[in-house]
């Protein structure tokens, strides 16, 4: 196919050129002459865009399908060499995964350890635990929904009155952490439970690792649904999930009847309106469903049509001090915080709704930090990737605060565990109510990308700091009273015990990238 290409293309061109070569000597001039060079010029940009939508052609395109065949056959070779050569070096030490084995093997509570084959297998089977009714659950991903600007952090300016209802409803989980901030980093941390340590760009964009296995596939016999309010091409994030969840629905930019309102597509309340609608039309049919929320972000618009919403008049320096860079965000905050009103106004009159579980989280957290938080969180800067974590359902979970260190990649485990689902995990997740990890539970962050990537790991009580090339340890005592103060030489037993596992969790997942399948 690729030789037929390439030679109808040669004849194309050889039979145009031949016709130049004999107009000019008949002296091509004028409109002709541009004319046919706009025309060559034209075709020639169009073919590199290759695609008639407002996103080009890219690799991705051809993972529609979960049978690697088909998405080889379907390859654009030059789209995939481009962006498997920046990739092309192996990225994992087999020698630094073989040595921490051990250690992960019993952190991760793997069945039947095995250091040759590095297996890292837990089956979950709960005979009589899972739930009869088999509810639905709706996780929904807000944009940098940082947990200092939460009302419910205690906040001064309570710009999220409907969130911080849900948390005080719920299983609230205040030191929740995503592993990076990015919001591609945080889908592919969400689905397929590894941070994302990938240096050149994000690992969705990654076709060397495309193949990932997903607790979304141990929801048998559920409907599966991702929503965003624009296209699903951004980050290469299709492949990632059209090629590992099979009869996944996704809903994008042109599936709504609402009109795009930025890039980011169409706003975040009518997406929800709409995948209320949805959700309404099933019939009783169980479902899974990942809602991404990405509106609060620059340019921070807001719709005309937003459902009584009214912007406050409040000034820069005055939201500056509780975490917002400006008044802009501020109020992009709040309408985000309405539309989640919106929406749980919407859903509770529908018959879904009793039987639901919904999970609510930040992406990431943000660089500003508030006056209102403690110390260390402000000056170790992990507000960067602080984000509350919330499981709301009135009548399966009861309403409590867990102060439990957790991950984004603990979330599909836990939400597996609460239902009772049969389960394969090959991932870095675990479920947040197992009581075996409570004493040994640990948040991995990546400061960086690139050459001076930094690693960090939240325990309950201290913040390791590392750079991956051994440099600049630092060990700190969150909440202390001086938070900065660098306890290396004054704790050296738990320093070394904190860059152990955080080096251990780390090349794992280097190695997990390439064999979670």
């Amino acid at each position: 196919m690729l030789l037929a290409g390439t030679f109808a293309i040669y004849r194309i061109f050889r039979h145009h050129l031949t016709k130049l070569s004999v107009a000019q000597q008949g002296g091509l001039r004028g409109i002709r002459k541009a004319g046919f060079v706009t025309l060559f010029v034209t075709l020639f940009l169009a073919s590199i865009y290759g695609k008639v939508s407002y996103y080009p052609l890219r690799w991705s395109d051809a993972f529609f399908s979960t049978n690697n065949f088909v998405s080889s056959l379907a390859l654009n070779p030059v789209l995939y060499f481009a962006d498997t050569f920046k990739n092309r070096v192996l990225r994992f030490n087999l020698a630094n995964v073989q040595e921490s084995y051990d250690l992960m093997a019993e952190y991760l509570g793997v069945d039947e350890p095995n250091a040759g084959e590095l297996s890292y297998v837990r089956t979950t089977v709960t005979p009589g635990k899972a739930q009869e009714s088999r509810p639905n659950v709706v996780i929904m991903m807000l944009e940098s929904n940082a947990s200092h600007k939460t009302g419910i952090s205690g906040n001064p300016l309570s710009p999220s009155p409907n969130f911080d209802k849900l948390a005080r409803g719920g299983a609230y989980f205040p030191r929740f952490y995503a592993p990076h901030i990015g919001t591609a980093r945080a889908v592919f941390a969400s689905f397929f439970g590894l941070p994302d340590i990938e240096v050149n760009q994000t690992s969705s964009r990654n076709p060397l690792i495309v193949d990932q296995h997903t607790l979304f596939n141990a929801f048998q016999g559920y409907e599966k649904y991702y929503f965003l309010g624009g296209s699903a091409s951004w980050a290469n994030i299709r492949a990632m999930l059209k090629h590992n969840i099979p009869r996944l629905h996704i809903y994008e930019e042109g599936s709504y009847s609402a009109s795009r309102m930025d890039v980011w597509g169409i706003s975040d309340l009518h997406m929800l309106e709409e995948a209320n609608a949805v959700f309404a039309g099933l019939d009783g049919e169980p479902f899974l469903a990942f809602v991404h929320l990405s509106g609060n972000h620059p340019p921070y618009n807001i719709p005309k049509d937003n459902r009584g919403f009214k912007q406050e008049e409040i000034s820069n320096d005055e939201v500056s001090k509780y975490g917002f860079s400006s008044a802009k965000e501020y109020n992009s905050y709040r309408f985000m915080d309405h539309s989640l009103g919106v929406y749980f106004e919407l859903a509770r009159n529908e018959a879904y709704f009793k039987n639901t579980m919904f999970v609510l989280y930040g992406d990431n957290g943000a660089p500003n930090s508030s006056q209102h938080q403690a110390a260390g969180e402000r000056e170790l800067e992990l507000t960067r990737y602080q984000t509350p974590l919330v499981v709301y359902s009135p009548g399966m979970i009861e309403p409590k605060v867990v102060d439990a260190v957790a991950s984004t990649v603990d979330i599909l485990p836990t939400i597996a565990g609460l239902l009772g689902l049969d389960t394969v995990n090959t991932t870095m997740g675990r479920d947040l109510f197992d009581a075996r990890f409570d004493d040994n539970r640990y948040a991995l962050t990546v400061t960086r990308q690139g050459p001076g990537q930094q690693l960090g790991l939240v325990g309950e009580e201290y913040y390791f700091l590392i750079g991956t090339d051994g440099g600049r340890p630092r060990l700190h005592r969150i909440y202390a009273d001086n938070p900065a103060e660098n306890l290396i030489e004054e704790l050296p037993d738990i320093a070394n015990q904190y860059q152990t596992q955080l080096f251990a969790i780390y090349e794992t997942v280097k190695f997990m990238r390439y064999h979670n399948q």
